[in-house]
């Protein structure tokens, strides 16, 4: 069972659009409402690949109603706690050629006992729970360490953690000793203070982030492929994706897929790369179904192509 922690969950409306005109009134020529936030996400991309999942996450307002509804639709266990304020909703513009343009909003500040009680509800299911992941932002009113205090409390219960934030929530965690961090190249970037040109410097930085304390990252590199530096070895996987649809929640359909394939090694790095490609063929944060994977199509190797360049670098979410 793969147990998800989202601490800033949002109700997520993505409109396709022709292009993209400031000023102008904009038709949408599809359009769908998804439960969104990244944990959410694993959870629905790990329910769409026929597992288990329990999705922990704070509540509230009619936005928050509606995406405990839609979780239920998705036949997705949660385990919500209730908050004041109101769930963000956010909104995606995707255009044709795949070029997205996403507001997120900030979300709701929990207090304190809205805090603890999220950080309580968390550990208790992470009894039954072969992976915790810990996934997204933190909303107002946690600190950076909030993380760092659920990776301790999840490996006293014996369960193994996969940590996907950034900035100071991801560098605060380090010293709790994740098993698995999951950044996108800029986050990766962030975290290690320079730039990354290259697939080489990419390693580097993932080995600098072992060093402080993950276990394993595995990175993210868009269109660039995916690397998965550990103990056993640093690996390098890529597919070709004829048309970018959307790109909403490729990088979590990607951890579920990694996870559900057992967290390590090469074919553990296969599946996520899958799971990557699947998803950004598809319209919104839509996660994919075994039908819609194609491992053949994709390529693992130890060889790492170092000299490779980074072309194109996501913002850090």
């Amino acid at each position: 069972m793969i147990l998800t922690v989202t601490p800033n969950p949002s109700l997520d409306r993505t409109y396709e659009i022709p292009g993209l005109e400031r000023g102008t009134v904009l038709r949408a020529t599809g359009e769908r409402m998804d439960p969104g936030g990244k944990g959410v996400n694993v959870s629905r991309a790990v329910a769409a690949a026929g597992h288990r999942t329990v999705a922990v996450l704070p509540l509230g307002g009619a936005p928050g109603a509606l995406v405990a509804e839609l979780l239920a639709g998705q036949g997705i266990e949660t385990a919500v706690v209730p908050i004041a304020g109101t769930t963000r909703s956010n909104i995606a513009l995707a255009e044709p050629a795949g070029t997205l343009t996403k507001i997120n909003a900030p979300g709701p500040e929990l207090t304190p006992d809205e805090s603890q009680a999220l950080l309580s509800t968390a550990a208790a299911h992470c009894r039954s729970a072969d992976w915790i992941v810990c996934s997204g932002s933190l909303p107002r009113g946690l600190t950076p360490s909030w993380y760092a205090e659920l990776v301790t409390r999840a490996h006293e219960s014996g369960a193994r953690v996969a940590l996907d934030t950034s900035g100071p929530f991801l560098t605060a965690a380090l010293s709790a000793r994740p098993d698995v961090v999951k950044p996108n190249a800029a986050e990766l970037a962030e975290a290690v203070g320079r730039p990354l040109a290259s697939v080489g410097d990419a390693v580097k930085a993932a080995e600098e982030l072992r060093a402080l304390g993950a276990g394993a990252v595995l990175a993210s590199l868009g269109a660039d492929g995916q690397l998965l530096v550990s103990e056993a070895g640093t690996f390098y996987g890529a597919a070709s994706v004829a048309a970018v649809r959307s790109d909403v929640g490729a990088g979590d359909a990607s951890l579920a897929g990694f996870l559900a394939a057992g967290g390590e090694g090469g074919d553990a790095l296969t599946a996520a790369v899958a799971h990557g490609a699947a998803a950004v063929r598809l319209p919104g944060s839509v996660m994919p179904t075994p039908s819609d994977l194609d491992p053949a199509a994709v390529l693992v190797t130890a060889d790492v192509p170092l000299d490779r360049a980074i072309t194109r670098q996501e913002s850090p979410r």
